[in-house]
This record gives structure tokens, sequence and C-alpha cells, in this order.
């Protein structure tokens, strides 16, 4: 059985190159719509921050994350831009990039 951690790194892997999700959906899609901090915490601790795109999460906002691990907020604007993910004003336009949601 999977732990929740893993639950996490599985929807996260799932997330489409030029889209993003957001904490919440995450948490949502990992089993518990509650674990939105949970999502924050094990993306924090990624063990595979080249397999699993944790830049691709947002607040629900559209916001980077301030705390990004893997070289602060500027490294995940910056690896968002390069999937031709758009800001304005710091924020992800999520009518345009967010997810679907749908796990293969």
């Amino acid at each position: 059985m999977k732990n929740t951690f893993e639950k996490i790194y599985d929807v996260v892997r799932q997330i489409p190159r030029g889209r993003v999700a957001t904490y919440g959906q995450i948490a949502m899609l990992a089993g518990n719509p509650h674990w939105s901090q949970v999502v924050g915490y094990a993306l924090h601790v990624n063990p595979e921050p080249g397999v699993i795109p944790c830049h691709r999460v947002l607040n629900r906002f559209g916001e980077p994350s301030s705390a990004f691990a893997f070289g602060g907020i500027n490294e995940q604007i910056l690896l968002l831009q390069d999937e031709g993910v758009e800001f304005a004003d710091g924020k992800v336009d999520l009518e345009k990039y967010l997810w679907d949601g749908k796990i293969s």
C-alpha cells in the first residue's frame, strides 16, 4: 500500500508539460481534499526533482511558491516559462493553464 507522499508524487508526475495544478487539486486527486499542506511539504522534500515536476504546482491563486525548494521562486517561474507557461503580475492564468486532472 502506498503512503501519502507516494500518492502525491504519483499525481504530480501526471501533470503535463506546459500545465499547472494547485495544491488543493493534487490533494483531492491523491485521495484527501484536506491534504493541501501535506502536498506542500511532500513537494518541499521531493526526492526526484527532475522526475517529479513539483515546479508545476501553484497555490489556488496561480502564484508560485515563495518557498520553492529547488532554487527559489524565480527558478520555479523560469522552469514554467521554459514550458510555455506565461505569468502576468506574478500569477499564472489558471483558466488557461490549469491541468484537467486526467490521470493515465
